[in-house]
């Protein structure tokens, strides 16, 4: 009996010293994505839930995007979430594991005309970071040529600058919109109506890697979470939002 015991003790002393340590980074708070610091949100969840069955743990490291992709490319991280190949870092990039359906938002009071990605050239625009390489070359050339257009770090800050009337329109993903709205209510007033202009197609992010192996291994973990149905658990977790 004991040797069976110190066996199973053993196999399972093994196993935790073969997972292999992967230092990643997530960009900073915006849920239900990312809760920063919490370890949770909608693309946290499937990057761990992945990540766990192709046998890695994590190192979770949080800053905006643009200190990420400099971190992968130094080698200061292994790898980095919501980044696409057209970043403009060289990774190795897994197959998409999430798309943010980003969109133009104005204050409808405004009453902007807006149908294509040219029409925002006219306009002062907040949005994220990267979005001028990961909206399109449309998008990318509309964003160097017009003098007005900016990216933010905090997610946050498109939320006060929309509703003081700062900037024109924003770009972002409508949930992490109404989620910030609560965060900064009593700085703006976030009971005006706003107009929504789906412009864009879905946008689908990847995880760049320094390593091609460890990319591999996560896009058979990524197969797996989605053939388990682990991954379908995750969204309906997150169906609130």
């Amino acid at each position: 009996m004991w040797s069976r015991v110190w066996l199973g003790l053993s196999l399972l002393l093994a196993l935790d010293a073969a997972a292999e340590t992967l230092r990643i980074g997530f960009g900073t708070d915006k849920p239900p994505y990312v809760f920063e610091n919490e370890a949770r949100g909608l693309e946290y969840d499937i990057v761990a839930a992945a990540a766990r069955r192709a046998g890695f743990t994590l190192e979770v490291h949080y800053a905006p995007m643009e200190r990420l992709h400099l971190a992968l490319r130094r080698g200061d991280l292994d790898c980095i979430a919501t980044t696409a190949a057209r970043s403009g870092v060289e990774a190795y990039y897994s197959a998409t594991y999430i798309q943010y359906h980003n969109a133009v938002a104005a204050l409808s009071s405004r009453n902007y005309r807006i149908t294509s990605v040219a029409d925002l050239g006219g306009y002062s625009i907040s949005a994220f970071q990267r979005a001028r390489l990961l909206l399109g070359p449309a998008f990318e050339a509309m964003a160097e040529g017009n003098p007005r257009y900016r990216e933010e770090a905090l997610q946050i800050n498109r939320n006060r600058l929309l509703y003081s009337g700062r900037t024109d329109v924003v770009v972002g993903d409508p949930r992490i919109l109404r989620y910030f709205n609560a965060q900064v209510a009593e700085q703006v007033d976030t009971r005006q109506a706003l107009t929504w202009y789906f412009i864009f197609e879905p946008t689908p992010y990847s995880v760049g890697f320094q390593s091609e192996a460890q990319r591999d291994r996560f896009d058979q973990g990524l197969a797996a979470i989605r053939a388990s149905g682990e991954y379908l658990e995750i969204e309906r977790r997150y169906t609130d939002y």
